[in-house]
């Protein structure tokens, strides 16, 4: 008879504009935060720690504000106007940040930048915890079961479908289109996940007609904590207890005061959860930071440093069946790994291992990296574009006597005790017609210079040593006759028209033809060039300043394949272990509870970076390392003490019924994937 019901009952066509919903919001919120490190590096200037403690200040909030959406959707607004009203906060601050990455607009790019990130983590923040027990309303229960856990899977597929597309594409947007004079069109990218926020918000709109909307019962998170509050404030006003929560039973009930103590003891092993986030989180910025640094250059394509964020989700939906279907049945035939703490541990150490990986990648590249000017030394580099092959001398040798081999003198290394120095350059010539000239330049210390002789003058610029903020090739051109000079990509429909004496960069790798001359140059990832070009005789040289990028990019796998794994074991494991630990009533508020600690985790990579121990980026990996290992010795004398709850009706992974209606309980706080990313 059940079994005709079901069938006779529709499927609820409302769940097709939730689901699309969800796919144009997570599209928006993966696409934005893909690209958001090397915007605040790039655009805005700031330092890498200075953009790490941003990013993870945003990340943080998007991760507490669910607590607040779920309160406000529980006590008063209902899920439907939460998720419309927080969703239109979430497009305005989507399209402030576009507007602000507009340079004509003139725009406060610093503060409204700050603005608009806050606007979009109250946002997705307050989405959250409502959108899928909003899905969860639209059914019929029990009889639609089967349909229920349909729409789970579809929801689950549109979240990360939203995830993988925006985390591929909005890098191109980025990177491949010019826009208000720049190289990139950070306008343009922020703009597209701006949109598809507007649209989400008119098909979740569209849907109206057809929604069951059930009116707000109230929170059970406001519940747990008043509970807690009243117990903890009136120790004076009650006799002795058995339990310092017995003091709220008056008033709450020994049902939720019950409740509350199991709930406790769930939540105590939650205290180390966060740092495992701390690790986690950081693909967006420090493994991002890293990707920069290296070579992305597969032949056929060459991926962006951003880009490669998008390997983790796709490892997701593949490592899930793996490991469900693989790695966990064979490690149980073993008599290993049968627990989900000891799950969790491995995990926690697999975590590790993937930062300890990306220290020494990252010392692997700081080998590599560009000399640049310390306190007390400056830099100077001379270049020749003439065909007088000059010489020079300074007044006192303050820089030694040089010759231009091939037009090109470099000094990396000149003191500068008083933190200024004064040079006086004498070029001198033994070519006939080559006049002797004179140059005065002013260095400081921690600085690069660079010295030019051309047909007309001599002329001089603060140089730039180190790599560019975006992986890409920095080109400087150095011409005879002060002529422009226009650069065109040999295989991509992509030229430039460059000043003589100014720093560009090229927006792709490989072989450029150089209209003057008629000839050909190759630059490489992260490289910093000088082309020296005689307009007379038609000849170049081009200096490399800068090294390109010589570790290739593909090394980051072995990192994310493990990070991946830890995320299996540790995090989905542990959303589990604490849902089916945890009485009835309370899986709302291990769920909200779980959030909390990736909000902690991002906040003490804020506390962190803001302190700025070190220079080497291997030194900060090997720091977090040290932490978690610290920390899952602290877990492990956790789990050793946890006595597990062997109880049917608190069972997440044998009881379908139960866990399908507590995925649909009235509380926002409710999530229907083992995903993060949800």
């Amino acid at each position: 008879m059940e079994r005709q019901q079901v069938k006779k009952l529709p499927y609820p066509k409302s769940v097709f504009f939730i689901v699309s919903n969800e796919f144009c919001e997570r599209f928006s919120y993966y696409g934005m935060r893909t690209i958001l490190t090397l915007y605040l590096t790039e655009m805005l200037k700031y330092t890498e720690a200075s953009a790490k403690v941003l990013y993870h200040t945003f990340t943080m909030f998007v991760y507490f504000f669910p607590i607040l959406g779920a309160i406000v959707s529980d006590s008063w607004l209902g899920k439907f106007r939460t998720i419309l009203y927080v969703s239109m906060v979430y497009a305005v601050g989507s399209i402030l940040l576009a507007l602000t990455a507009v340079d004509p607009l003139q725009i406060p790019q610093k503060e409204f930048t700050i603005v608009a990130l806050l606007l979009i983590a109250v946002g997705t923040g307050g989405i959250k915890p409502c959108v899928t027990a909003f899905g969860g309303d639209q059914f019929v229960l029990p009889q639609q079961e089967l349909q229920l856990a349909m729409f789970f899977s579809l929801f689950y597929f549109a979240i990360n479908a939203g995830s993988l597309l925006s985390t591929f594409i909005t890098p191109i947007l980025r990177n491949d289109v010019e826009c208000f004079g720049s190289n990139s069109c950070y306008p343009l990218a922020f703009a597209v996940p701006g949109v598809l926020m507007v649209i989400s918000i008119a098909i979740f709109a569209l849907g109206r007609p057809m929604y069951k909307i059930k009116q707000p019962k109230g929170n059970v998170f406001v519940n747990v904590v008043s509970c807690i509050w009243h117990a903890a404030t009136h120790r004076k006003s009650s006799g002795p207890v058995d339990h310092w929560l017995d003091r709220a039973e008056p008033k709450f009930g020994a049902k939720l005061v019950g409740d509350i103590k199991a709930l406790l003891k769930v939540l105590v092993i939650y205290i180390p959860i966060p740092i495992f986030w701390a690790l986690y989180d950081q693909q967006g910025s420090g493994w991002t930071f890293q990707a920069v640094r290296m070579d992305g250059n597969i032949g056929f394509y060459t991926i962006l440093p951003d880009q490669m964020q998008v390997v983790n989700p796709l490892l997701i939906l593949a490592f899930i069946p793996l490991f469900s279907y693989g790695v966990y049945p064979l490690l149980g035939k073993c008599n290993l790994l049968t627990t989900p703490l000891q799950r969790m541990v491995c995990g926690g150490f697999l975590a590790a291992a993937a930062f300890a990986v990306s220290a020494f990648v990252a010392m692997a590249l700081e080998a590599k990296y560009p000399v640049l000017p310390e306190a007390g030394q400056a830099q100077v580099r001379v270049y020749d574009t003439t065909n007088c092959s000059y010489s020079f001398t300074t007044i006192n040798n303050t820089i030694s006597n040089g010759t231009l081999t091939n037009g090109y003198y470099e000094n990396k290394y000149i003191d500068v005790p008083a933190g200024q120095l004064n040079v006086s350059f004498t070029f001198t010539s033994t070519v006939f017609n080559c006049s002797e000239r004179n140059w005065e330049l002013e260095v400081d210390e921690e600085k690069a210079y660079g010295v030019y002789l051309t047909d007309l003058g001599v002329f001089s610029y603060e140089d730039k040593v180190e790599k560019s903020s975006d992986g890409y090739p920095l080109v400087r051109t150095l011409v005879s006759d002060n002529s422009s000079v226009k650069y065109s990509h040999s295989e991509k429909s992509y030229a430039l028209t460059v000043a003589v004496g100014s720093l560009v960069s090229l927006e792709y790798v490989g072989s450029y033809n150089i209209d003057l001359l008629n000839k050909s140059a190759e630059f490489k990832l992260g490289g910093t060039y000088t082309v020296l070009i005689n307009a007379d005789d038609l000849t170049y040289r081009v200096v490399t300043v800068t090294n390109p990028n010589s570790v290739h990019m593909l090394w980051l796998l072995i990192q994310y394949v493990i990070i991946t794994a830890a995320e299996i074991m540790f995090s989905i494991t542990g959303l589990e272990f604490a849902y089916s630990q945890a009485p009835i009533s309370m899986k709302s508020v291990v769920q909200g509870c779980w959030l909390l600690t990736t909000a902690v985790g991002n906040l003490i990579i804020v506390v962190i970076e803001s302190m700025e121990l070190f220079e080497k980026q291997s030194n900060d990996f090997f720091l977090y390392t040290a932490i978690m290992v610290v920390d899952l010795f602290f877990f492990m004398w956790l789990a050793t003490r946890y006595e597990y709850v062997i109880d049917e009706d608190s069972s997440f992974v044998e009881d379908t019924e139960l866990a399908i209606e507590s995925k649909t309980a009235s509380n926002g706080l409710d999530n229907p994937g083992f995903d993060k990313n949800i």
